[in-house]
Parts: C-alpha cells; structure tokens; sequence
C-alpha cells in the first residue's frame, strides 16, 4: 500500500511536469522525435530476440531522476542547453509511455495499480494551476522523488535471489542491449531526421548522442509496466536485472561521454 502511494505520487509529478515541459512544443519538437526514436528501436531490438514477448514496453521508458542526476555530476562542464534537452526527452518519453501503458497494458491493470499511474498522472497533467503554482509544486516534489521515492522503488525492486543463468537469459541480455545500444541509436537518429527536416537544436550531434546515451537509464516507468507484463517472478526477475545493468552501463558511459564532448 505504501509503496503504492509512493508510485501515485511519482506519476502525480510525471503529469507535471508533461503539463510543463510540453507547452512550447515549436522548441520541442527534435527532443519529442528523438524520445520517440528512444522507443521504437529498442522495443525493435528487444522483439527481434524475444518475438511476442509482452515484455517489450520495458525496453523503452526513460528514467528522468536517474539521467538529470547523472547529468547534474558533471556541473558547468556540459552545455546548459544539455539539460534541457534530456529534460524535454525524458518528459515526452513519459507521456508516450503512459499512452503504450494504456493501450497496451490497460486491461491488466486492477483499480490500484490504475491510479498508482495513470490516474495519478492524468491528475498532474489536468491539475488547473497556475505557471508560478506549477513550478513551485514541481520544486517541492522533485526532490521527494529524486531523494526518496525513487531509491525506495529501486531498493524494492531489486533483483536479490538470481541464478547464474538470469545473466545470460534472453530477456536480460535483450533488455540491456536494447537500453544501451537502441537508445542511443534511436534518439541520434530520430533527432538527426528531424533536424534535415528543419528542426533547431542548440546542443551538437555528439551532445545529443551523450543525451542517447544517458536515456538508457530507466528504471521507475519501466519496472512498473514489467510488473504488469511479466507472467511470472522469474521473468521479473531478468528484467529487473537487465534495467539494472543497463541503467550503470548507460549512466557510466553517459558522463564519460559528455564529459568529454566540449559544448558549443
């Protein structure tokens, strides 16, 4: 029940800060391609080893605490516009996720786990607040989320009682490349069409890359649509692992590389 109530205040923010992010969407439109891109290629990936498996989803949400949490280490040594950028992904990464948790996974939703996400998130996002009310209600959880329930879901989901073979699994080893290699290619990709089709960026294809990069970590959404999608413990367990490894994968080789990309 706690845990619950952790997750419906998480999506409560998520519909937030879709409300927030997505009102300019002429200065949006290449991250939102780019984050579509980040979905389509790795839950591509993940089918083209594991075929009708319902598990795909899990391959696709990116986690917005996680990668501005990663992004934040690295301080004045990466473009400002770096952030934004990641930010505005991550935010249209969730609504599309929410929308794929609703067409595609609706009917296994019982009335708790409905509100711990959708229902929490679509209040966020009707929530008739004013832009100054919307900031401050983001700053005040934001942290909450970061600091806490974020950890908290995290720690629970955790992936304690493995046997050798969850490692080499086809869904962990799908879940992993699909997070680490397919983010990258699908929002680089995605974000490059977008700009030859007249698109603006203020941050250079190495640092959209670096943003491809750090999108492979992604753990909340995703957990919580594994938990819908797996049939069993064990296939649980195996995406849990593959997220968990993907996400130190993508977060290690996220900051090296934005590191050491100069900004423009």
């Amino acid at each position: 029940m706690f845990l619950d109530f952790l997750i419906a205040i998480f999506f409560f923010l998520v519909g937030l800060e879709i409300k927030a992010g997505l009102k300019d969407l002429r200065t949006a439109i290449v991250p939102i391609i780019a984050a579509l891109g980040g979905m389509l290629i790795p839950a591509s990936i993940y089918l083209a080893i594991n075929p009708g498996s319902d598990l795909w989803a899990s391959a696709m949400p990116t986690d917005i605490a996680l990668a501005l949490g990663v992004l934040s280490l690295l301080g004045k040594r990466v473009n400002p516009h770096v952030r934004l950028f990641l930010l505005t992904l991550a935010i249209a990464d969730d609504l599309f996720s929410l929308i794929v948790l609703a067409l595609f996974y609706g009917h296994d939703l019982d009335p708790r786990s409905a509100f711990s996400t959708l229902v929490a998130a679509a209040i966020g996002f009707i929530l008739p607040l004013r832009a100054h009310q919307l900031t401050k209600v983001i700053k005040v959880l934001s942290p909450v989320a970061t600091y806490f329930i974020v950890p908290v879901i995290i720690i629970v989901n955790i992936p304690w009682q493995l046997t050798p073979s969850a490692f080499t699994s086809s869904i962990t080893i799908s879940i992993i490349l699909a997070r680490s290699i397919g983010k990258i290619i699908g929002i680089t990709l995605f974000a490059w069409v977008a700009l030859k089709l007249g698109g603006h960026s203020k941050i250079s294809m190495k640092e959209i890359a670096g943003v491809g990069t750090l999108a492979g970590m992604g753990l909340t959404v995703a957990l919580v649509i594994a938990k819908i999608a797996a049939t069993n413990e064990l296939q649980l367990d195996q995406v849990r692992l593959g997220l968990f490894i993907s996400a130190i994968l993508s977060g290690a080789a996220g900051y090296i590389w934005l590191r050491r990309t100069p900004a423009i």
